[in-house]
């Protein structure tokens, strides 16, 4: 738990819209200090290995590689004057499309008028689940099933006009690859003849000289190895040891005569024929162009045209296949909608424990509260997908004899703050020892406006019990939260040489002490605002 604290005006929103946009958010070249022409932001996360999978499938998914050296992700944005900038993932070139996609991963803001941040439909849906300890893997592939046998049918269902229009596109294009009698890899072996055809004269010519020198004539390779033969058979009758070289001398004079050979039957058939090299180039060329139009690779041309029969083939067999798809359809739909309602059951008992739990969260943080979490949605088609048929909205009214609104409705971002860390808590004290939510680093900016006493200690309370699984960062004004802290950080703003810079340095022992007294009692220090410092420093350690 990692609380920042500072004087009002010392920049403690700042590194909270630092934070907002390494996760995506929209910038503003007014982030960008007079006189400077750009402004960076760099992070460092550890990966949670529950999130490690979904993080690496999103990296892939847009050519980023993970970084190697450890688990942890490295975020840089740099914003340019003129509202132009980058984005480094890993020290490699990216988007702030992809830095959107991350941000779930890796943190959640809940901060004055921003406490929604990445709450949206998905997100409050991915809470109750993770209270509930929902898998939706199941569902999520009996979902993939069904879409892609309900494309077939579409596709075989098209209208009068378009199916027409189609077989004569598909046939067209059938007959266009068949009469071209493709062979696998008859590209690659075209090109070497042509390479051979073109240069006929100057592959003769070399083969030639070759064997001539290794073959033929008196000085050839060939012959000077015989002579030398004959030579190291007299010496060899004398000296026994030079039988080896001898069969050396033999076995090289083979090879030099099998090389000849071979360099003689090629020369042999080359043939410099202008009419055949064009033939070959036609060919080519023909080749070419149907890898233009279903290639890029010979083989996609040839599955090309095995797909295309195939789809030709479906239609001509239309009622047929349509009727046996139509039979898969509902036994996938049948699938889906039994792990569908599965889920939704166990959502639907999950939401009311929840609501019971955030309700009694809300009231410990000085909120009179009516909470409810509305799980909608039908099992009809429409509204089916990969994590089900459900819609879960989160209802809330705050005061007494007022209706139920939408949780993002609620005006005052206090209110809305201390409604998320109740939400968080109670997920975390729900999962228990399930241990199915995901590590995060997750944000409460002055969550403790117009609360004070028992309610900021419970808020304090629900912060450090929220900080046992995940990273927590807490910019407050009350000691009674400040004190709950592992890592207590003083943001500082100091004015030199007629430019001012902000600086965040980690308090601990009598300089935190000083600050929780000054948190206190304002800027003017007394003996009995330490001592009371001192006190609930201890009592909260």
């Amino acid at each position: 738990m990692n609380l920042l604290t500072g004087e009002t005006g010392a920049g403690k929103s700042i590194l909270i819209d630092a934070l907002a946009l390494l996760l995506g958010e929209k910038a503003s070249s007014d982030v960008i200090r007079a006189n400077a022409d750009r402004a960076v932001i760099n992070a460092v996360f550890e990966v949670d290995q529950r999130s490690e999978a979904s993080i690496n499938r999103i990296l892939e998914a847009n050519g980023i590689d993970a970084n190697q050296e450890d688990e942890s992700i490295i975020l840089r944005r740099e914003i340019a004057t003129g509202g132009k900038g980058r984005v480094f993932i890993n020290n490699q070139p990216a988007t702030v499309a992809v830095l959107r996609q991350l941000a779930p991963h890796l943190a959640t803001i809940h901060a004055q008028n921003e406490s929604i941040l990445s709450f949206d439909a998905a997100a409050r849906l991915d809470l109750l689940d993770a209270f509930a300890g929902t898998q939706l893997d199941a569902v999520g592939e009996a979902f993939a099933s069904w879409k892609a046998i309900a494309r077939r049918i579409e596709e075989l269902e098209r209208g009068e006009q378009d199916r027409l229009r189609l077989l004569d596109l598909w046939t067209f294009q059938k007959k266009e690859i068949e009469n071209a009698k493709l062979q696998p890899g008859e590209d690659e072996r075209l090109e070497t003849e042509k390479r051979v055809l073109a240069n006929a004269e100057k592959i003769y010519s070399a083969a030639m000289n070759a064997f001539d020198l290794l073959y033929e004539g008196g000085a050839s390779t060939s012959s000077s190895l015989r002579t030398a033969q004959k030579h190291i058979e007299e010496l060899s009758r004398y000296e026994p040891k030079f039988q080896e070289a001898l069969a050396a001398i033999e076995t090289a004079r083979i090879s030099v005569e099998d090389v000849g050979a071979t360099l003689r039957d090629y020369a042999g058939g080359i043939q410099a024929s202008p009419e055949h090299l064009a033939e070959v180039e036609d060919r080519l060329a023909a080749l070419d162009r149907l890898k233009r139009k279903y290639g890029p690779s010979l083989d996609d041309v040839i599955h090309h045209g095995e797909e295309v029969s195939r789809k030709l083939s479906e239609m001509e067999n239309k009622d047929e296949i349509l009727a046996q798809l139509r039979r898969e359809l509902a036994q996938a739909a049948d699938e889906y909608l039994k792990a569908a309602r599965g889920i939704s059951k166990k959502r639907y008992e999950a939401a009311r424990k929840l609501e019971k739990l955030v309700e009694s969260e809300i009231d410990d943080l000085a909120m009179k509260s009516n909470f409810h979490i509305e799980v909608s949605g039908t099992d009809e088609e429409g509204n089916w997908t990969a994590s089900g048929f459900d819609h879960v909205v989160y209802l809330i009214s705050t005061n007494p004899g007022e209706p139920l609104r939408r949780l993002e409705h609620i005006a005052s971002g206090g209110e809305l703050s201390r409604v998320m860390l109740a939400l968080k808590a109670s997920v975390e004290a729900g999962q228990g020892k399930k241990k199915t939510g995901v590590q995060r680093t997750l944000v409460f900016d002055e969550i403790d406006t117009g609360i004070g006493g028992r309610a900021a200690e419970a808020v304090g309370k629900k912060l450090k019990a929220l900080s046992r699984s995940n990273q927590v960062l807490c910019v407050t004004h009350l000691p009674q939260i400040a004190t709950f802290a592992d890592h207590h950080y003083l943001i500082e703003k100091k004015t030199s040489a007629e430019r001012t810079r902000t600086s965040v340095r980690l308090i601990t022992g009598e300089e935190r002490t000083e600050e929780v007294a000054r948190m206190l009692s304002g800027a003017k220090l007394t003996e009995t605002s330490r001592k009371h410092a001192e006190q609930m420093l201890k009592t909260n350690a």
